[in-house]
């Protein structure tokens, strides 16, 4: 299905606090139906950033556009065409999951059998339809999440924000929140602005991610594009005889540079064209015996670390 609206269209946005310039000068281009995952350390200006964005914050300098239509100017024409899934959730804990859908849809103007009908096939798409009755003070942090989600579509937006959604699910419901996110690009055109602390979500999901810093994008591309400039994969190899460690240095210095790797294991970072079928076939040329081969390909998290001299919060975490 093809893409709805415009995109997002931001140049030298700013936004300072006090002495503080929290969003300093970025631009950024996302196309209509792209999953743009937007990374960064603590503080870095992720979430400042998606707050100008959906018209929750006015920039200090610079502009942007969402939707096609700018967030300083046209707030209200923003906010028609976005959904938003926030960290700072504003659930009552005394109305029910379904009672904030039907809410919500009587703000945007839905009513009678299609705001029904639209609250089960929310309710379905976000696994929530048995505790649909129950009081939201009842729900696990997960549970709100995914309510949070539904919410946000409630109107059909063109445009999705979405600032961590996956925190706090569990792997199954993070599996499902991925594919749901994917249908919506993929099926109906949506545009979705996805910051996370996950990288594998990321890399999963985007379809190009941006890393700030200090208020900076430090870098962009696709995730094979951001891993393919760090460098290519790692050989590391464990020998069965300690003894062959000399020998089995000498040929492995034959296919890359040497690298660091685990305890009693040589490592390379592959050069040229060679790959890991080509070293294998040089130790069993030389008959040099192996008791272990891995292959190591750069991550997201070797390019974040490498642009920011940091790893992300919660990397390397699995969700409870």
């Amino acid at each position: 299905m093809p893409a709805r609206d415009a995109g997002i269209v931001v140049e030298g946005l700013v936004r300072e606090f006090k002495d503080v310039r929290a969003v300093d000068g970025i631009d950024l281009e996302i196309s209509p139906g792209e999953i743009y995952g937007f990374l960064g350390p603590n503080g870095a200006g992720k979430s400042t950033t998606v707050h100008m964005l959906t018209t929750l914050l006015p920039p200090t300098a610079g502009r942007a556009t969402v939707a096609g239509y700018d967030v300083v100017r046209d707030g209200a024409r923003v906010r028609a065409r976005i959904g938003a899934a926030l960290q700072e959730t504003a659930l009552d804990p005394f109305l029910s999951g379904r009672e904030h859908l039907r809410l919500q849809a009587s703000l945007h103007g839905i009513r009678g059998a299609k705001r029904t009908t639209l609250q089960d096939d929310l309710l379905a798409r976000v696994g929530l339809t048995q505790a649909a009755d129950r009081k939201i003070r009842t729900y696990s942090g997960g549970m709100k999440r995914r309510l949070d989600l539904a919410l946000a579509l409630i109107h059909n937006p063109s445009m999705l924000f979405l600032d961590e959604p996956t925190t706090g699910l569990d792997p199954q419901s993070r599996a499902a929140l991925w594919e749901e996110v994917g249908r919506l690009s993929r099926h109906e055109g949506v545009t979705v602005f996805l910051t996370t602390q996950y990288l594998e979500e990321a890399d999963v999901l985007a379809d190009r991610v941006g890393i700030i810093d200090h208020g900076h994008i430090v870098a962009e591309g696709t995730p094979t594009q951001l891993k393919a400039e760090i460098g290519r994969s790692t050989v590391e190899v464990v020998p069965e005889s300690p003894e062959e460690t000399p020998r089995l240095s000498a040929l492995l210095t034959r296919f890359g540079v040497p690298t660091a790797g685990k305890p009693g294991a040589t490592a390379v970072q592959l050069e040229g064209r060679d790959g890991l079928a080509d070293v294998v076939r040089a130790l069993d040329l030389e008959g040099l015996r192996t008791a272990e081969i891995n292959l190591h390909s750069p991550s997201l998290d070797d390019v974040f670390l490498a642009k920011t001299g940091r790893t992300l919060e919660g990397a390397d975490e699995e969700p409870a």
